[in-house]
């Protein structure tokens, strides 16, 4: 399954079979190397919330998990552009941030099940389950781990999360880690200055088909 340049798909995210967030993006390339998709600024996104309202990152793990019921809260990618790289077949993607003026400022390396993909005609997207611990490559190819603590907790709760191998998600961060210091693909400055076509607009809401059962 491949997806043409310029196709709109979403970039969702799956927790235990439910949508944990999504993303509107455009289809910059997709080869042997993988599928490279870029969100721009005011995509139409959601994200999931308790009954309250409240995402998973304003509130403690023990009290996520005891939420009676969840929804996904609409609203618009409040970011600079971002490129998002899914190799092949591997258990990360590799995120492109610029700053406000659209300068390249940083890799992010997303670890994560691999993706499947989906394609329903009108719409097509890509289902993978973030394992929430992530890498920040500077310029320089210096890095640190992020989102450890978060990381920790959350695996405190086995019969809950959806990470079930530790040693796994670290294994695949060292692995990228190691890529990185190289200044291997890619990072080695590929795409670090993309700029995206002026035609290429986004729906001011997600498309439809957006919720459609995770492939997952």
């Amino acid at each position: 399954m491949t997806f043409a340049p310029g196709r709109l798909i979403v970039h969702r995210n799956v927790r235990h079979g439910r949508i944990g967030w999504v993303r509107a993006g455009r289809v910059v390339s997709d080869d042997e190397r993988g599928l490279l998709i870029l969100v721009p600024r005011d995509a139409p996104v959601a994200h999931e919330v308790t009954e309250a309202g409240l995402g998973m990152r304003a509130v403690p793990f023990a009290e996520w998990i005891t939420s009676p019921s969840y929804r996904l809260a609409h609203g618009r990618w409040d970011g600079p552009p971002v490129l998002k790289f899914l190799p092949v077949g591997e258990a990360h993607s590799v995120w492109w941030f610029s700053d406000a003026h659209g300068r390249f400022t940083n890799w992010y390396v997303n670890l994560e099940e691999p993706a499947v993909r989906w394609d329903d005609g009108d719409l097509a997207g890509v289902d993978m389950v973030d394992q929430d611990l992530d890498v920040v490559v500077r310029p320089d190819l210096s890095w640190h781990w992020k989102d450890e603590e978060e990381f920790a907790e959350r695996l405190a709760f086995p019969e809950h999360y959806w990470v079930a191998d530790e040693a796994a998600v670290r294994a695949e961060g060292r692995r990228v880690i190691a890529r990185a210091e190289a200044g291997e693909f890619p990072f080695d400055g590929t795409w670090c200055d993309f700029a995206p076509p002026p035609e290429w607009t986004m729906p001011e809401q997600l498309p439809d088909g957006w919720d459609r059962p995770p492939a997952r």
